[in-house]
């Protein structure tokens, strides 16, 4: 299967080489999608993304995954694909925020803050832009990192967290599947463990594909 990884805000493609490396040994092929939130805003950065999913017609089924902003930025641009174009089988999200995010609301008047995430980092503190992202119509797995700092001083308090965002903030009640890892939010496009999770859900949607094929000649 075909795979389009799309990275965090302040990261690259760099960031998912090792998962992708091993989604490539598995027989997949992939690629990346790359942006700036400095040069550019949440809307023209979902519109270049929608139109890079509207020219996979014609390479066959293809699988999604976003890191962070990056599945913020596939859940608009699934949205906003034209009529009839190819929809990708599975969005996988890792560590995307589906409610505004604690620390981008906390530092949304932060003057460095601002200037390096622009209006991508105001998207991200904004309850009616994130609400106006809604659920892709696509299966999704969102893979949830709790490897981050619980207690009286974390800004999440006692609730799970990777680090950057909660629990809370990445959960919907659309969501088809949610698989906790002990991974932080930094290190979920690079590990093992969520590569793992990926492989075994398209395995298995793989498997429901040909069941029902063979249901439907039987």
């Amino acid at each position: 299967m075909h795979i389009l990884f799309v990275h965090g805000m302040g990261r690259s493609p760099l960031s998912g080489w090792p998962m992708l490396h091993r989604l490539r040994r598995a027989g997949h092929t992939v690629e990346t999608f790359a942006y700036s939130v400095a040069l550019d805003d949440f809307a023209t950065i979902a519109a270049r993304l929608t139109r890079r999913l509207e020219a996979q017609e014609g390479r066959g089924e293809y699988a999604v995954i976003g890191h962070s902003l990056g599945g913020v930025l596939l859940r608009a641009a699934v949205g906003g694909l034209a009529e009839g174009s190819p929809q990708p089988c599975h969005l996988f999200l890792l560590g995307s925020p589906q409610q505004p995010a604690l620390l981008a609301k906390k530092l949304q008047r932060n003057a460095l803050y601002r200037l390096a995430t622009r209006d991508c980092g105001q998207l991200l503190a904004s309850s009616a832009r994130m609400a106006g992202i809604g659920a892709p119509g696509i299966p999704v797995t969102s893979i949830v990192g709790t490897l981050g700092w619980r207690g009286r001083l974390s800004p999440f308090g006692v609730e799970p967290n990777d680090g950057i965002v909660s629990y809370a903030e990445v959960s919907a009640d659309w969501l088809d599947d949610v698989v906790e890892l002990r991974v932080s939010h930094t290190l979920l496009p690079a590990s093992r463990l969520v590569a793992e999770v990926v492989l075994a859900r398209l395995d298995g949607q793989h498997q429901n594909a040909v069941e029902n094929f063979q249901k439907g000649i039987g």
